[in-house]
């Protein structure tokens, strides 16, 4: 069955990705009071991802951002922790990260290459932020992307008076995609997205 094209039109559902890169799990993000909206539905979408991912032997890319002191994903407080478990090994890697982009000042993209990847998909928070910093990159260096829309999020922004109404996460997030151009496969559910091991079963 066709996924639809979040570009506009009707596509086939895309080839499987070698990794998933996890962008931002972490408490404060989905959980408590700073939790993005409909927080439960990020956490089952990227829960999924990963289960499928670790089962097929694709890379999973876990990245945890290390904020600046005070924030609430300060590094080593409670909200900078990971949500999801991580079974650490040759195929699956935490990689901390201090700006937006996970690519930025990282071995994000020696290990994917190292990995022989070449295709990967992209989930996690805050979806016109870190998620579309890290998608960006990695379609300039050439890899294949695949965004499904269920599976990132991000924040209400409050209205800015003289500016705009508040806008939402949903519209937020929509925007954000748009924004990365006709090159980004798209598609409506984390389901669509199928895994496979790629080129390289294991890291040296």
């Amino acid at each position: 069955m066709p996924a639809t094209d979040m570009m506009g039109g009707m596509t086939d559902l895309p080839l499987p990705v070698e990794a998933l890169i996890v962008v931002d799990v972490q408490s404060a993000f989905v959980t408590g009071g700073g939790a993005v909206p409909d927080a439960a539905r990020l956490v089952d979408r990227t829960t999924d991802l990963i289960a499928r991912a670790r089962k097929s032997g694709a890379l999973v890319v876990h990245l945890q951002n290390d904020g600046p002191a005070g924030a609430e994903d300060e590094p080593h407080t409670p909200g900078w922790e990971l949500h999801h478990p991580v079974e650490a090994g040759p195929r699956e890697i935490v990689i901390r990260k201090p700006q937006d982009d996970g690519f930025a000042r990282t071995s994000l993209g020696s290990l994917l290459t190292d990995a022989g990847v070449k295709s990967l998909a992209v989930c996690g928070v805050m979806s016109e932020m870190c998620v579309q910093a890290t998608a960006r990159t990695a379609l300039a260096l050439g890899y294949r992307v695949v965004l499904p829309h269920d599976a990132h999020a991000t924040q209400d922004i409050p209205a800015a008076p003289g500016i705009s109404e508040a806008i939402s996460a949903a519209t937020v997030s929509r925007v954000a995609e748009w924004a990365l151009g006709s090159d980004v496969e798209v598609t409506a559910h984390a389901s669509d997205v199928h895994f496979t091991p790629g080129s390289v079963i294991a890291l040296s």
